[in-house]
């Protein structure tokens, strides 16, 4: 099969996705998942956290629940509905991040949990911190030469 007949039979197999249905359900979902982390961090603001502390709070409440989701399969069905309003940063980097753990739990602690836990998230932390120290040397450089 050549790669035009291919893509011929996509289209017939694959119906068009309802993009502006997608991207209203995306902005109001993400939106919900932010206004989440915001009452969090008032929450936590209230019960007598500073507000840096309280960030961090929040950062971490929505990575454990989205991993306690993830586990109970709650996630998976919410992102089906939601599509790319769940990849609100940090609730989508915590799924990437749980989700092959618990795919490969029968494999063992070892090669299976802990080896494939990075699988999906890995390159996201490599290309990552490898954009951030390259934007930081151009940046260093800058000021340097500029400066």
């Amino acid at each position: 099969m050549t790669n035009e007949e291919y893509q011929k039979l996509i289209k017939t197999a694959v119906p068009p996705s309802p993009k502006g249905k997608n991207v209203l359900k995306a902005f109001v979902s993400g939106g919900l998942i932010c206004t989440l982390g915001q009452a969090l961090k008032e929450a936590y603001q209230m019960w007598g956290a500073s507000e840096e502390t309280a960030g961090t709070l929040v950062s971490l409440s929505l990575i454990v629940l989205t991993a306690l989701f993830t586990g109970l399969g709650v996630f998976d069905k919410l992102a089906r509905h939601a599509g790319a309003g769940t990849i609100v940063p940090i609730t989508g980097f915590a799924n990437a991040v749980a989700s092959p753990a618990m795919e490969f739990k029968s494999e063992g602690h070892v090669l299976g949990t802990a080896a494939q836990m990075f699988s999906i998230a890995g390159p996201v932390i490599v290309y990552g911190t490898a954009a951030a120290s390259l934007y930081g040397l151009i940046h260093y450089l800058l000021i340097r030469v500029g400066g």
